[in-house]
């Protein structure tokens, strides 16, 4: 029997996140069926289960995943980049991904106290590197001085959840340039 590398092992792994990412997205959680994910994935279920534990742990996986690309475009951009990134992502043919599990992780924090535990450290290394930006920015001298940084993190963070909720109404995405960049102006040094 022929071994498989690691690189194609997480080829693999990536291959499987990237179309149960579409999957939730479109289907939800509870209607991303094993099946559906073995249609989406154009895998068995023991090859997809093969990766990861279970469905839950795929869709943390997927999550996780998300959370990690906003940690980093975060960290080396800003808050407001993200929300440039999702309104692009909104704008462009395929709007599955991760508004759409954006989505779903909120439902899931709303709904489910065991995956609420477990998202919470995800949710603070977004919040953690949102401060340190806004420090980094501040010691550069470009941010404003008049508010605290938690202040200014809140008002990112109410900013970006704002976003997520209009696009997940189904309101026009079109015109939100302007906005985005009147949130950018409240936080720069006048």
């Amino acid at each position: 029997m022929p071994r498989v590398s690691q690189d194609q092992l997480d080829a693999r792994r990536q291959e499987i996140l990237a179309a149960s990412r579409a999957c939730f997205a479109r289907h939800g959680y509870e209607g991303a069926t094993v099946r559906r994910l073995e249609e989406a994935t154009g895998l068995s279920r023991g090859a997809i289960f093969h990766h990861f534990r279970d469905k839950d742990s795929l869709f943390l996986a997927v999550a996780e995943d998300d959370a990690a690309a906003m940690v980093e475009t975060v960290a080396r951009n800003g808050l407001v980049q993200v929300m440039r990134d999702l309104l692009a992502g909104a704008l462009s043919p395929d709007t599955t991904g991760w508004l759409g599990t954006q989505l779903e992780v909120s439902r899931r924090l709303r709904t489910d106290p065991a995956f609420a535990k477990r998202w919470a450290e995800r949710s603070a290394a977004v919040a953690e590197a949102t401060r340190e930006r806004l420090v980094r920015q501040r010691e550069a001298g470009v941010l404003r001085e008049d508010v605290p940084i938690a202040v200014l993190a809140q008002f990112l963070e109410l900013a970006y959840d704002g976003l997520v909720l209009h696009l997940a109404m189904g309101r026009p995405a079109g015109d939100l340039g302007p906005v985005l960049d009147l949130v950018e102006e409240a936080v720069r040094r006048r």
